[in-house]
């Protein structure tokens, strides 16, 4: 299997590279206290609901994290008929889109704050962005999916610039009025880590770095959600780039960097049970059709996230991609189905 790719017209790159960084759904507040200021973060949470966030006395540093903060949020304000408009024009020069439904809950997504909150798309549609990223269009058969694939680490591994958001996933599933439900676990005793539209193929699925030889789901509190173990989801993690999925508007998210996304791919292809070999051949298709393009404009950005792979130890470099000089040449070689 192989996938299809054209370059992005040079204007139409360059309309996407105009986007907009974002903001968090919510507001700073002062008390004082004893005679001293300190600052909280006041988030709006899915059902409508607030929270307030310590973040500590008042200092330099933080009224300038304030201060930015108002800034882009005035930014954002400004600029969201510019980028609907910016998003029709995007679609009109031949961008890789998302369909519909799934944008419709990516949007919600994006506005709850699940991305700010450490959550970073990761699957098919990571790999739909990423070729706007590299400003490249992949051909329609390399972009279809029902699946919403999102990864997160534990609660205690998340570090955020704001507050520690909690978005309820199923609160802002159940917002959509789509009908999603847990799917059950063929395992009774273990927790639903996916989310399907009854007679669809619409699905969320959460997922987590794997600990050890455990498969269990891992509840994460702040996602009011389980999320299934997944090796070495963790090295997608690490370094995630802001990106906007393009639907019907422009969407903010997170992915992983385009290296770090492809060499995952061909490490989880290799590990992929008898039965899944099918997404094992989507997979390898994938990381060979972006190290083509990052071989030929960005080839180090291989070196760099090969160098980190190779951090993550012996269990990444025992993979049959296991040195940094033969990466290459699997990625674009390779033809095993």
């Amino acid at each position: 299997m192989a996938v299809d790719a054209s370059p992005i017209p040079v204007e139409t790159h360059t309309l996407y590279a105009e986007r907009s960084l974002g903001r968090l759904p919510g507001a700073f507040t002062e008390k004082k206290i004893k005679g001293e200021d300190y600052l909280y973060f006041q988030a709006s949470q899915s059902g409508g609901t607030t929270k307030q966030f310590y973040l500590g006395r008042k200092t330099p540093a933080l009224r300038r994290m304030v201060e930015t903060f108002v800034r882009e949020r005035a930014g954002w304000s400004a600029d969201l008929d510019r980028l609907r408009r910016l998003a029709a024009q995007l679609r009109a020069g031949g961008i890789n889109t998302t369909d519909g439904p799934s944008g419709r809950v990516l949007q919600a997504f994006s506005d709850s704050g699940l991305f700010e909150a450490g959550a970073v798309l990761v699957g098919t549609h990571a790999f739909v962005t990423l070729g706007n990223v590299l400003g490249v269009r992949w051909g329609a058969g390399a972009t279809r999916t029902h699946d919403v694939d999102l990864a997160s680490g534990p609660d205690g591994d998340i570090e955020v610039a704001v507050p520690d958001i909690e978005v309820d996933v199923p609160a802002v599933l159940e917002s959509l009025k789509a009908g999603f439900l847990p799917v059950p676990s063929l395992d009774s005793a273990k927790a639903s880590t996916s989310f399907k539209v009854r007679g669809q193929a619409l699905r969320v699925d959460l997922l987590c770095p794997k600990r050890g030889a455990r498969d269990t789901p891992l509840f994460i509190k702040r996602f009011n959600a389980a999320a299934q173990p997944l090796e070495f989801i963790e090295y997608l993690l690490e370094a995630p780039e802001r990106a906007v999925v393009i639907g019907r508007v422009g969407i903010l998210v997170k992915v992983p960097a385009p290296a770090r996304f492809a060499l995952h791919k061909l490490v989880v292809a290799e590990v992929r049970p008898a039965a899944l070999q099918v997404k094992a051949v989507k997979d390898r298709a994938q990381a060979r059709a972006i190290l083509h393009i990052l071989v030929e404009n960005r080839p180090g950005d291989i070196s760099l996230a090969w160098r980190a792979a190779t951090a993550h130890g012996a269990r990444f470099k025992k993979r049959p991609v296991d040195t940094g000089r033969r990466i290459i040449p699997i990625a674009l070689t390779a033809n095993r189905t």
